[in-house]
């Protein structure tokens, strides 16, 4: 009988080290997908909606320039990111976003492709 309370016990114990590291662990930083072109649409995105209002934060931002007449630029408190005008990419920017106001263009279609989000 003592042979299996300790097998248990270890078993038990072991799974607890397992859990534990998990317990304190980070959520995943969210995830904001920008998208300029083929045609003259720029969009940003969280899943499938457009992106409105964001909390401020550490967000992934991923860009996916399809066109290379366009160019996806970024620009907020203490950020101002872009991709280049000529290439056709996918680019992945870490960015830590501060409340305000952040506007996303593509530079040389600024009068017909831009958009805006709200960082609360």
């Amino acid at each position: 009988m003592s042979r299996i309370r300790l097998t248990l016990a270890a078993l038990v114990g072991g799974s607890l080290l397992v859990a534990v590291p998990a317990l304190g662990g980070t959520a995943a930083t969210p995830t904001l997908t920008g998208t300029d072109g083929p045609g003259f649409t720029i969009t940003l995105k969280r899943g499938a909606g457009k992106v409105k209002s964001v909390k401020a934060g550490k967000y992934r931002i991923v860009i996916k320039d399809r066109s290379n007449i366009h160019n996806f630029h970024l620009t907020g408190p203490g950020v101002n990111k872009k991709t280049s005008v000529g290439a056709v990419s996918t680019v992945t920017w870490t960015l830590t976003l501060k409340k305000g106001t952040y506007r996303y263009v593509c530079d040389p279609h600024a009068s017909s492709m831009k958009g805006s989000f709200k960082v609360t």
